[in-house]
Parts: structure tokens; sequence; C-alpha cells
């Protein structure tokens, strides 16, 4: 289990909001794993993210084609 199975998770869930902690019961994978899968996810600018608040609590769901598209070509100019 790892990257592949969190990345079609939030894909299935496009438009739903996550916290790792959700993710993690969903699939059945330890929250260490799936924070560990998530930070590599935003590396790649995959993933949406925000706080929830809370201290060190974020939510994530699926960054849509055009945006992660949109969002490289302003990083080149």
């Amino acid at each position: 289990m790892g990257q592949q199975e969190v990345y079609d998770f939030l894909a299935k869930n496009k438009r739903k909001w996550f916290t790792s902690k959700e993710i993690s019961k969903s699939l059945g994978i330890s929250i260490g794993s799936i924070t560990a899968c998530l930070k590599k996810l935003r590396k790649t600018d995959t993933v949406d993210y925000e706080t929830t608040g809370n201290r060190n609590e974020y939510r994530y769901r699926f960054k849509e084609e055009k945006k992660r598209k949109a969002k490289s070509k302003k990083a080149k100019r």
C-alpha cells in the first residue's frame, strides 16, 4: 500500500476534502504512511491542501488537471 492508493482515493473523491486521519481509516493504512504519501503528493502539486484551523492538521483533496497545468505555466514565466 502506498502513494498510488492515496492518489486513487483522492482522485475518486475529487470534490471532497479529507484529513489524513480520514484517509487512513478509509484505506486501512497507518497514519504515518498516509502522511508520507501526502507530503510527496504535495511536492508534485497533485493535491490541494489547507489548514483546518487546528494545530498541524490539514485537509486534502485531489487537484484537477486544469489547475495543475495553469500553475505550472505561471511558474515557467
